[in-house]
């Protein structure tokens, strides 16, 4: 239901091995890692470089975490480039047991606003497997407008969260102030002092230290701000390719066999 979600939920990293095969153990020690400090995992979703992500990878990976998700919340990312691609893969997910499904809208350009509108109202329609929204813009090519982003809360049942990636710290607050009763994350660790009156955090740094996502979260101050910030630049989570450098963080620490990205993978 609207307003279950809160707190910070973690885009997990999907670790390989060599051979670009989904690691389930160190799938297991990534959510042992985090466990006690989010309040859901996000597999598959750009972190988990999600839109390079094979069918077999993509369902090894949301099956692992549904495994061992220990009663967290599993919320699958599909990052596919039109409706009929998606539907499919929910209902996939839908039957691996994920929670919900975290869409963005149709890939390119040329979609209008209305286009958005009709490709959640699409996959609602297909099945009943509640929706995160997923508002960005790098992958898509396009992003939700604001009155889009209302008109679907109010017209689309089984909307659950919004992960708020737009980059406008002030677009996020306008969300958050909107009374929708749907939580709203940001999706962007810089801008977390900026956005004011969010429910949750979803970001990559959630994989690598997710008490001080917490901390922020409940103080969220100029100084705090600047130590994420901090922490950020160290681990590579600012770079475009901050996957890779999550990955090796989570390596050095031991908490993953590989830090190996999928374009690195050989074949077996």
């Amino acid at each position: 239901m609207p307003g279950t979600y809160s707190g910070t939920v973690v885009p997990l990293i999907t670790p390989f091995d060599e051979h670009g095969v989904v690691d389930e153990q160190s799938v297991v020690r990534l959510l042992e890692h985090i466990r006690a400090e989010v309040s859901g995992f996000m597999p598959a979703l750009t972190s988990g470089e999600g839109w390079k992500l094979d069918a077999r990878q993509w369902q090894d990976v949301v099956t692992y975490t549904v495994r061992h998700a220990g009663g967290l919340p599993v919320l699958a990312g599909i990052q596919l480039p039109d409706t009929d691609a998606v539907i499919d893969r929910a209902r996939t997910a839908a039957a691996i047991g994920a929670d919900a499904v975290v869409v963005t809208t149709p890939f390119g350009a040329e979609v209008t606003q209305d286009d958005i509108v009709e490709h959640y109202k699409a996959i609602r329609a297909a099945l009943d497997i509640p929706i995160f929204l997923y508002n960005e813009e790098a992958l898509s090519g396009n992003r939700i407008e604001f009155d889009t982003l209302i008109r679907i809360c109010k017209e689309i049942p089984g909307i659950v969260g919004i992960k708020e990636s737009s980059g406008d710290a002030a677009f996020t607050r306008n969300m958050a102030e909107a009374g929708t009763g749907i939580p709203v994350f940001e999706g962007w660790e810089n801008l977390l002092v900026d956005a004011r009156g969010i429910d949750g955090f979803i970001g990559p740094l959630a994989n690598l230290e997710p008490s001080l996502c917490n901390a922020m979260l409940v103080d969220p101050t100029p100084d705090r701000q600047t130590e994420i910030n901090t922490v950020c630049e160290r681990y590579g989570v600012f770079k475009d390719d901050w996957y890779r450098w999550v990955k090796k963080e989570l390596h050095r620490r031991g908490v993953i066999s590989s830090p190996t990205v999928h374009e690195e993978a050989k074949a077996a």
